[in-house]
């Protein structure tokens, strides 16, 4: 019965694999120490190589970042970023002038588009205790008529993210939360406005699911033609369709198909993704995707001539002041905080 809903199994590397529109998929789990005064780790760095380092030491990386961990300013061209922090913060600067701190169940949703610079960092804020930080990272790509739509983010705060919790016949629980698309009545938040997920006939959902030991939940059909993946991460086994999977896979599955999801022991942790396919060439260089390999090549030469507008902070792993709390502020001045 199985293969009448699942069609392939794979293993979770660091990237995970990806369907059609999505072209990235990355989950950040990072065990982060006390601050310094800096808002970096009050530890050594000894044997890391900084820079570049993206192998778990100690329980936490430093990723690209030489005194906080993170993401230095880099440029992007052609898709969107769509960041899920469940713990932790994420701090944004563009070079457009924008910025912003969020976190704790925050989204960001980024269209690069034409191209723009950004850095995101860490922040350890806390220097009396841990800062444990962790986030889904998510590249949905753009369609050709908008790879040079106006860089743009928009945030989901965490306050307007919808739940929905299933009880089966047995009293247990699943929750659901809804980052894109829709599921029953609940609806995210719309997304940037010249997303792929903007028009509700493609399909885009992101959730994130959790499901309690035994509990049992129906996945619902979506489109044929969509693409469908489940993202198994945390937890000790789950059974779709009367097949048992263990924890650290990716299952691709037949989104024309209702599919029955039991949790067999402990609580389980799932992301799920689904949208309908853009039916146009990709060609991914690093952060930029486009259609063809000439626009990759002009991608790389205007920044190099441009740098998508020069970057106007201080440093290149700019962060905020340690007591700001969430905030975005937008390139046209605008200012906004969680409700």
């Amino acid at each position: 019965m199985y293969n009448k809903v699942i069609q392939n199994i794979q293993p979770l590397g660091f990237m995970w694999p990806t369907a059609n529109p999505f072209i990235f998929c990355v989950h950040h789990l990072d065990k982060y120490p006390k601050g310094n005064e800096e808002m970096g780790p009050a530890a050594s760095l000894a044997g890391r190589y900084l820079g570049q380092d993206f192998t778990i030491k100690d329980g936490w990386r430093m990723y690209h970042g030489d005194r906080i961990p993170g993401f230095p300013a880099h440029p992007h061209r052609g898709f969107e970023t769509v960041t899920i922090v469940l713990e932790g913060f994420v701090d944004h600067s563009d070079s457009h002038g924008a910025a912003g701190r969020y976190g704790m169940g925050d989204v960001q949703w980024m269209t690069a588009g034409a191209g723009l610079q950004h850095c995101e960092m860490f922040p350890l804020r806390n220097k009396d205790r841990d800062n444990p930080l962790e986030l889904f990272q998510i590249w949905l790509n753009l369609p050709k008529k908008d790879k040079f739509a106006d860089p743009h983010f928009k945030m989901l705060w965490a306050e307007t993210i919808p739940t929905v919790k299933h009880e089966d016949d047995q009293g247990k629980q699943t929750e659901i939360k809804i980052f894109a698309g829709k599921l029953g009545d609940a609806a995210a938040p719309a997304s940037a406005p010249d997303s792929w997920a903007a028009k509700p006939e493609n399909g885009v959902n992101i959730w994130t699911v959790k499901m309690q030991a035994g509990a049992r939940w129906t996945l619902p059909a979506a489109a044929l033609e969509a693409n469908r993946s489940l993202y198994f991460y945390k937890g000790a086994g789950i059974r779709i369709a009367g097949l048992e999977i263990e924890p650290g896979k990716a299952i691709e599955m037949l989104p024309d198909q209702e599919a029955i999801i039991e949790c067999l022991q402990e609580d389980v942790y799932m992301l799920f993704l689904e949208a309908m396919p853009i039916n146009e060439p990709v060609v991914q260089h690093g952060p930029f995707v486009m259609n063809t390999s000439e626009e990759i090549h002009q991608a790389i030469s205007d920044y190099r001539q441009t740098q998508f507008g020069g970057w106007p902070w201080e440093s290149h792993d700019h962060v905020h002041p340690r007591e700001e709390g969430r905030f975005a502020r937008y390139k046209e001045g605008k200012v906004e905080r969680p409700a």
